[in-house]
């Protein structure tokens, strides 16, 4: 057993309450017409809203609510979760398996692509539904383990010394509970070849709450090292709880990364995409990786050509210094890594 060392109290920036995220997450906005209603958007915006919600529920936190601009439908974070009814038109080329992952799962809950690291489905749920989300059409029902079958998928990971990093992912790896991912890093870091422990999610974005001292205690005390990478499009998502969470993040050692996907109608221009790298820096975020849209299907609105996508970057590596520029990169499935643009 290893034994861990929570991180001292004197260290730890003030909290939220107990059982806050939590709250936040169940009561999340689920309804089409809330959502409209709360954001004084026409009515004519329902029939869309409705038939891209049946395809793929609404979900929006409070936190991230009050972030967007009422009575506005072109608002950056708006465009992100409205359903909108072209999801329902077909598009050649968008598929419900962008990325062919259902090819690379020898493991329950366990998506094995690239050498050196494996993704773990640590969780189905997400505390936001992203309208251009790759996953969402993704069996989760058929990739969420019981304690039984974790227990197989470590024994893959044991099993395998070249595994050198535990990809967290999902749905969102922090919207399970903190006594099931303590009991999860726990298992990890136990595997001697084990080095890294990466976590992909949103939750400390639109629920800044979710990093509570529960969080922390056992994000804390692993000996593995603590990457964490956020997904943030632009500057609007950061405000001032969000620039708290990531305090508390880098005061538990936790290295705090960006990747961004390239969104016709909320990150398509430089300016845009010059304020969010700079906003990201202000809050102790390095930006990784500018993804173009993975071609899933639902979301072919918003799409970017890859020239016009190119072009941009090139603009904005002559407004921001190198350290600030992130990788523009495809996902193509089959090949050995991201594919720099």
């Amino acid at each position: 057993m290893i034994t861990r060392s929570p991180i001292p109290l004197q260290c730890r920036p003030a909290e939220p309450a107990p059982g806050a995220w939590q709250a936040q997450l169940a009561g999340a906005i689920r309804d089409p017409h809330e959502l409209c209603r709360r954001l004084g958007l026409a009515p004519d915006w329902l029939p869309g809203a409705e038939a891209g919600h049946r395809l793929f529920e609404v979900r929006v936190p409070e936190a991230y609510l009050a972030r967007i601009r009422p009575g506005d439908p072109s608002d950056p974070l708006l465009r992100q979760v409205l359903p909108l009814g072209e999801e329902a038109e077909a598009a050649p080329g968008f598929v419900a398996d962008p990325l062919e992952e259902a090819g690379h799962t020898p493991k329950r809950g366990l998506i094995h692509k690239y050498a050196g690291r494996v993704l773990l489905i640590a969780s189905p749920a997400c505390a936001v539904n992203c309208r251009y989300c790759f996953r969402r059409h993704f069996p989760y029902e058929e990739n969420a383990p019981s304690r039984a079958q974790w227990e197989e998928t470590l024994a893959y990971l044991r099993d395998d010394a070249s595994i050198h990093e535990a990809i967290l992912s999902g749905g969102d790896p922090l919207a399970a509970s903190d006594r099931q991912l303590a009991w999860l890093v726990e298992r990890l870091e136990a595997i001697p070849h084990l080095r890294r422990l990466r976590i992909h999610t949103r939750l400390p974005v639109v629920i800044p709450d979710r990093i509570d001292g529960a969080l922390l205690d056992w994000l804390g005390s692993t000996r593995l090292q603590r990457v964490m990478v956020l997904h943030i499009n632009h500057a609007q998502e950061i405000d001032d709880a969000v620039v708290e969470a990531c305090r508390r993040l880098q005061a538990a050692g936790v290295t705090l990364l960006n990747q961004s996907v390239l969104l016709r109608g909320v990150n398509d221009d430089v300016d845009t995409l010059a304020a969010l790298s700079e906003r990201l820096f202000e809050a102790g975020i390095l930006p990784y990786y500018l993804h173009v849209l993975d071609p899933v299907a639902g979301a072919a609105h918003f799409d970017i050509d890859d020239d016009a996508a190119r072009a941009l970057v090139a603009e904005l590596r002559t407004r921001l210094p190198g350290f600030l520029m992130p990788t523009l990169v495809r996902e193509v499935p089959g090949e050995a890594s991201k594919t720099p643009l």
